[in-house]
């Protein structure tokens, strides 16, 4: 865990600003800076850019697998043991061409929790979850995606009860359903959204036809969503999976 050596500390402040979800605070009382266990995400930023010029930056060893995980996914350098992928473990469905994990006739969706700057505790990572699975979506396995690995029920979403009030920089929920329940799940993101204390951001994935087109976008308009002006574009190098 990330802590501050009150011996070397001499209250200077400059450490605070370099935190991405101000979880350092400054004590008047004492002259000293300190680290909120249940704000701090465990990034290493501070750690890693050698914030303090007097080096009170310290860490002491994760003990519980939720601190590691919490560490692993909020640092961008990191490699989950699990995923092999750095930073938040999943690749996002950016290869698609090549793993086919979102099939013709479907919608994929990637919701990107707790960024900018703001972090994201695990109790607002399974409300959005479970509202998404309710309404249709069934999530990418442990295996594609680290949150996954924390369900309790993969058909509800449901996270392990002692992990919800740890605090991740960002964690990104993947699944996807059918095109006739994408409304479904926007609907529900779209209610669950005010009773969260982050933000999120949506990635859609869809399967165009030969004119690079998709109909399903023409739902986001009833819904009162705007049709995404950029993305990212698979070019169809993986074939054939790419025609699943």
């Amino acid at each position: 865990m990330t802590i501050i050596n009150k011996e070397k500390c001499v209250g200077c402040k400059t450490c605070i600003k370099y935190c991405t979800v101000e979880a350092i605070h400054y004590l008047p009382e004492e002259k000293k800076c300190f680290v909120d266990p249940k704000r701090c995400t465990e990034c290493y930023v501070c750690i890693r850019k050698k914030v303090c010029p007097l080096g009170a930056m310290e860490t002491i060893p994760l003990e519980t697998f939720y601190h590691q995980f919490q560490h692993v996914m909020s640092d961008p350098v990191e490699n989950h043991g699990v995923t092999g992928v750095t930073g938040r473990g999943t690749e996002e469905v950016k290869t698609n061409d090549v793993t086919g994990r979102v099939k013709k006739g479907f919608a994929g969706f990637s919701i990107d929790m707790g960024r900018p700057g703001l972090g994201v505790y695990l109790k607002d990572a399974e409300k959005v979850a479970m509202a998404m699975a309710a309404a249709g979506l069934e999530f990418e396995p442990p295996e594609n995606t680290p949150l996954s690995s924390l369900m309790t029920d993969m058909k509800t979403g449901k996270l392990k009860d002692d992990c919800l009030d740890y605090h991740l920089l960002s964690v990104i929920i993947e699944g996807n359903c059918p095109i006739s329940q994408m409304a479904d799940v926007f609907r529900a993101l779209q209610k669950v959204e005010k009773e969260i204390d982050t933000v999120f951001s949506v990635g859609l994935i869809l399967r165009v036809d030969e004119n690079g087109e998709n109909l399903a976008l023409k739902e986001l308009d009833e819904l009162g969503i705007p049709q995404p002006h950029r993305g990212k574009v698979n070019v169809g190098l993986g074939r054939p999976l790419c025609t699943l």
